[in-house]
């Protein structure tokens, strides 16, 4: 019996935030919805993880320690093995320019943190994962 809950069967998310609060927070809500969760707390540790599993979708923050979330999606986006990953921005840098510039750099979404719910958040996750299924 699962509750009422839909599960997410083997779909594996990154999760890209160093603040553990958000992360954590994200993190419960979207293994309480079924999918599987990885996370990682800065960018060298994102890039490890993005070529070490497949992941279905990443929620990707722009400031981070070390390597930036610009720099990241680049590196995600130039590698023929993650360049069709989805990837949504998830930020509270909401000035217009990096903005564009996120999506410009191929991220799916951008969606400003002050802005969204966690559960707006899953929402957002599961349309982009429906239509890159189709």
């Amino acid at each position: 019996m699962n509750n009422g809950i839909k599960q997410e069967k083997n779909i594996s998310i990154l999760i890209v935030e160093d603040d553990k609060f958000l992360r954590d927070l994200l993190s419960r809500k979207l293994k309480n919805s079924g999918y599987e969760v990885e996370e990682a707390v800065d960018g060298k540790e994102a890039l490890k993880k993005s070529k070490e599993k497949k992941f279905e979708i990443i929620l990707l923050d722009l400031v981070l320690p070390g390597i930036n979330g610009f720099e990241i999606l680049e590196e995600i986006k130039k590698d023929s093995e993650t360049s069709n990953i989805p990837v949504i921005i998830l930020s509270n840098l909401g000035q217009e320019e990096e903005v564009e510039k996120g999506l410009r750099l191929g991220a799916d979404d951008y969606l400003i943190k002050a802005h969204f719910t966690p559960d707006e958040i899953i929402n957002k996750i599961k349309r982009i994962l429906n239509k890159s299924k189709t």
